[in-house]
């Protein structure tokens, strides 16, 4: 009875702060730390299975520059100048394999059919680029937000101090448009995620300055329903907008790059982020 008593004294006071020491690491855990643990789960690998090789060809002046960021690094960023010259932009973010040339089609897609805006896609992997779950897994591991807020920066300085600006991504890309709107302030217009890691963190979102569009595919075993609802919870109480327009879809539904792509619900959620954009983007 001696022993176990000491054993008690002993192993519980230390459990105890071990699952203190955790609840504390989860809470000041960032939303881009907590959607890169993603990265080492095999079952989410298997959501994505590998892109259909593809080569971007333009039609619209698409080409890969360079920017500078404050840290130092060159910033790569597939960019399409709008004709005439305007301040509408869109800030393109890509899927957890990188910016590959299914991302471009995207762009270009977006600069098609919304007219006269600008549209850059940003690599936010400084160039490495994956072709299988695993190394976009590892990539994804390895991604710095405080280099993701560079480049972030970098963009928002080459598009200048007038540029109104909307965001849009899929997946860890949706994470990113998030981001790319707190960290653009004043300028951020409009926020597009689609089932991507929300920021949860309230006073960061009483900085918000634009409306969001969630897409979000009520089947997702990773941007789950309490997930959802919680964003929904803390962005009222931040006092900003939120529409949420859900589908009866998996994870990665809608992702340019997924051989799976729902053409139905792809379609449908594309044309609400159109109409989203042009009413924020004048």
């Amino acid at each position: 009875m001696k022993r176990i008593t000491l054993f008690l004294l002993f192993v519980l006071p230390a459990w105890s702060f071990a699952q203190t020491k955790q609840a504390e690491t989860i809470c000041h855990t960032s939303a881009t730390e907590k959607f890169a643990v993603l990265a080492s789960n095999k079952k989410f690998n298997r959501d994505h299975p590998s892109p259909l090789p593809y080569v971007h060809e333009t039609q619209a002046g698409g080409k890969m520059i360079k920017l500078k960021s404050a840290d130092g690094i060159e910033v790569n960023a597939y960019y399409i100048e709008a004709k005439v010259k305007s301040n509408n932009w869109i800030f393109v973010f890509q899927e957890w394999w990188g910016l590959n040339d299914h991302i471009k089609r995207e762009a270009e897609n977006l600069y098609n059919d919304l007219g006269n805006v600008n549209v850059i896609a940003l690599d936010m992997y400084d160039g490495k680029l994956a072709t299988d779950p695993q190394n976009a897994g590892k990539f994804m591991g390895e991604f710095k937000q405080e280099r993701g807020t560079e480049i972030v920066k970098a963009a928002i300085a080459f598009a200048g101090a007038n540029a109104k600006i909307g965001t849009i991504g899929w997946c860890f890309g949706g994470g990113q448009s998030m981001q790319a709107a707190l960290t653009a302030g004043t300028q951020a217009a409009a926020c597009i995620i689609y089932y991507g890691q929300p920021e949860d963190k309230l006073d960061r979102l009483k900085t918000l300055n634009c409306d969001v569009l969630d897409i979000w595919p009520t089947q997702d075993k990773w941007i789950t329903k309490e997930l959802t609802e919680k964003f929904q919870k803390n962005m009222a109480e931040a006092g900003k907008k939120l529409t949420v327009k859900s589908y009866d879809a998996d994870h990665a539904f809608a992702n340019p790059s997924n051989p799976k792509y729902n053409k139905e619900f792809g379609a449908d959620a594309y044309k609400h982020s159109l109409e989203f954009f042009r009413a924020r983007l004048k």
